[in-house]
């Protein structure tokens, strides 16, 4: 039984590949351009940049590959569709990097005006 419950679940996203996906300027441009839930044509969204819709589409596999966005078929083209989950779910993690590094701090603090 526990087999089909963790066959159920989506997959945690693994940082790095997303940090990695969204170190990318050009990405992380198309992530904005993604980021109001719409699905969006490769054609359109290298509509008003210099890239060519083959670069887009590469930079859209890196991105699709994090799990940062995901894509379906429509007649001949694929729309692509911004994902939130792991986006939330990075910035949950970098929440709690902060917490513990305030924590540090604060702990440093006593000691240095102990």
């Amino acid at each position: 039984m526990s087999s089909r419950t963790s066959r159920s679940r989506a997959p945690r996203v693994d940082p790095a590949a997303v940090f990695a996906a969204l170190g990318d300027r050009t990405r992380l441009s198309l992530v904005g351009k993604l980021s109001d839930g719409a699905a969006v044509s490769i054609s359109r969204l290298a509509e008003g940049s210099k890239l060519t819709r083959q670069a887009v589409t590469k930079h859209l596999r890196v991105l699709e590959s994090a799990g940062v966005v995901g894509s379906r078929r429509s007649g001949r083209e694929s729309l692509y569709q911004l994902e939130p989950a792991p986006i939330a779910e990075m910035r949950t993690y970098l929440d709690s990097i902060s917490r513990q590094w305030a924590d540090a701090l604060g702990r440093l603090k006593a000691f240095v005006e102990e």
